[in-house]
């Protein structure tokens, strides 16, 4: 289909983590895209910590992997070194986190945008959205060009009405030495979003020249095969290393004697940033009592001398802070190239929206990353990623994705944007998601993918390793319930010899698998002669699904209890004042949300279970659906 000129199916607003997965989903999906950016040497962007993954974002990054998102890949190609956090803890808490050379993952996906069909990147500031009888028409750049659309995604990350403060000095960017944007929020708020303002900040950056690394404890990655994304082989990384020193007494003392210069002690900064994160001056107000802090010294890339260091975020004036960064161990010589600094930024109230990301004031207008409220690139890239699908289903009248807080960590993320209030920047935990031990980072491509294979994100081929895989699980565990050993001397040595307790009578393997201390490695070298012939991942899921079967069960049974509430929908427009058996907080409340799912209305707070019991008796009768 030839493309009108200056017209476009979907437009996105911003290339940065958010942009670029809401861009690529919707090109791949078959969508004419517009990607606008204010400065198209900046796409994807990394401007505080030079790393993918953790506990929770890890999650993320492996389910927009599973259904098509581009996040993982470019890990994979960008990193610098990769780690398995909490590796001898349980499964539902273990996490990658991947070191990233920033440069090379701003041009490498940026080759991606501009090699994906159906996607124009473009250099530009938006300043107003177009609507028409409630419905999106479009976009108008401050330099006077006006694009049409039928969706428009909006991803400014911190760059509206983006101000910068470092000590007494604050001055008008998205991002050090960027230009903000400075009329779409007025643009937003005339057309009746709700809009608020927080802050988040980074730290100064060093000369890895003048850094003393004797003094500095070493913090290698993985030396086994791993792979971020499911779809690359996983292989052995190069490992550049990261180090760890702590702040001391003296650093405590001078943050002290110049508390006052700090702009969160004098006023220049007065909204709310992340808490998870906080300045190092806010840990010396807050902590008085802690004798040190630790400082992640993390390399920004191959080519290049700056180096994060991470812990040490801080606004106060320059000066300071190279005095501050002097009385840390391995940095009494460093120099900061780049010093810290905060930033504040408007942002929608998330309660707007709806699960697709989609606004409930405006048809066809979409919301995703930081200006949701949220913090961190891979909480960025998930939206987007969301937004970018049901932008693309909606203008094919397709059904929507809707993920849920019982299949995945993305629609844990979302339904805690829209139905609880945020004080902060929201981040992403493991403890946020209650079904964590089903919703692991290892499982993401066996829960996702066949949604990826639906939107046409996943190919053929990629789904039927995934049931592959799936199938030859089931084989190793059928085979290890089907061999048994048998009690005698040379079987109770080889248990003695792996660590742990002789049997009495036969036993499967299955069985000794659930030992705590019996690992699926042992168990083969120990009982298979020629070993089994399947991959590692393979066998490290029947591990999990063996070790852990029946917390799994268990909350699989809540799940499944519970499924019928998630997958309800709600009509968007109800009068939940008509219901007399609602108390009136639970009506006004609804009518506030305007909740999507049942289970989103049972989450709300002042809803009470009496509540959902009356809506459910009530649904019933007017619509005659049954949960």
């Amino acid at each position: 289909m030839k493309r009108i000129e200056n017209s476009y199916e979907i437009i996105i607003v911003g290339a940065g983590h958010a942009g670029c997965e809401a861009a690529l989903a919707s090109a791949r999906m078959g969508l004419q895209t517009l990607l606008l950016t204010i400065n198209i040497d900046k796409t994807a962007l990394m401007p505080c910590n030079p790393a993918i993954g953790g506990l929770g974002k890890s999650q993320l990054v492996r389910e927009l992997d599973a259904m098509g998102g581009q996040m993982g890949k470019a890990a994979n190609r960008t990193l610098l070194q990769i780690k398995t956090l909490n590796s001898s803890k349980g499964p539902a808490v273990q996490a990658l986190r991947a070191q990233i050379d920033k440069k090379e993952y701003e041009i490498e996906m940026k080759k991606v945008l501009e090699n994906t069909e159906n996607l124009i990147l473009k250099q530009g500031t938006v300043e107003k959205v177009i609507v028409e009888e409630n419905e999106i028409r479009g976009v108008a750049l401050e330099s006077g060009p006006v694009f049409q659309s039928k969706a428009v995604i909006i991803a400014t990350g911190t760059f509206l009405r983006g101000r910068i403060i470092i000590g007494n000095k604050d001055y008008n960017a998205g991002r050090m030495g960027e230009y903000p944007s400075m009329k779409l929020t007025g643009n937003l708020k005339a057309i009746g979003f709700k809009i608020d303002r927080f802050q988040t900040a980074t730290p100064p950056r060093v000369d890895r020249r003048t850094i003393d690394f004797k003094r500095l404890r070493l913090q290698e990655g993985d030396s086994k095969p791993v792979s971020f994304s499911f779809w690359d082989a996983e292989k052995i990384h190069e490992n550049i290393p990261c180090y760890l020193t702590y702040t001391n007494k003296n650093t405590h003392n001078t943050i002290a004697e110049n508390i006052e210069h700090s702009p969160i002690k004098s006023g220049m900064v007065d909204t709310h940033g992340p808490r998870h994160c906080p300045s190092i001056d806010r840990k010396v107000i807050n902590f008085p009592d802690k004798t040190r802090h630790p400082i992640f010294i993390e390399p920004e890339g191959r080519n290049t001398n700056e180096t994060y260091l991470q812990g040490l975020t801080t606004s106060m004036p320059a000066g300071i802070q190279q005095k501050i960064v002097n009385t840390v161990e391995g940095l009494e010589d460093a120099r900061i190239i780049k010093p810290g600094y905060a930033v504040e930024y408007d942002y929608i109230l998330p309660d707007q929206l709806n699960f697709t990301m989609e606004s409930k004031i405006i048809q066809g207008l979409y919301f995703a990353g930081q200006v949701n409220g949220t913090s961190g690139y891979e909480e960025a890239a998930a939206q987007g990623f969301v937004a970018g699908v049901n932008a693309s289903l909606k203008i094919n009248k397709k059904e929507p994705l809707l993920l849920t807080r019982d299949n995945s960590y993305i629609g844990v993320l979302i339904d805690d944007l829209l139905t609880k209030k945020l004080f902060e920047p929201y981040r992403m935990y493991t403890s946020r998601a209650e079904y964590r031990l089903v919703l692991r980072s290892d499982n993401a491509d066996r829960r996702l993918s066949e949604i990826g294979l639906k939107i046409g994100l996943i190919s053929e081929e990629m789904y039927s390793s995934v049931k592959k895989r799936q199938k030859e699980i089931n084989e190793v565990i059928e085979q290890l319930k089907c061999e048994k050993i048998n009690p005698g001397s040379k079987i109770n040595k080889i248990l003695s010899n792996i660590n742990t307790s002789t049997i009495d009578s036969p036993t499967a393997l299955h069985q000794l698998l659930k030992r705590p201390e019996v690992n699926i490695d042992a168990l083969i070298s120990s009982f298979f002669k020629k070993g089994l012939n399947y991959d590692r991942k393979v066998l490290k899921q029947v591990e999990i699904e063996i070790k852990y079967k029946g917390y799994i069960n268990r909350q699989l049974t809540e799940i499944k209890k519970l499924s019928g509430i998630e997958k309800y929908i709600l009509p968007q427009v109800f009068d939940y004042f008509s219901i007399s058996g609602l108390t009136y907080e639970a009506r006004e409340k609804l009518s506030m949300v305007k909740p999507n799912t049942l289970g989103q209305a049972s989450r709300i707070a002042g809803v009470s279970p009496a509540d959902i019991s009356v809506l459910i008796m009530v649904l019933k009768q007017r619509t005659g659906k049954t949960l």
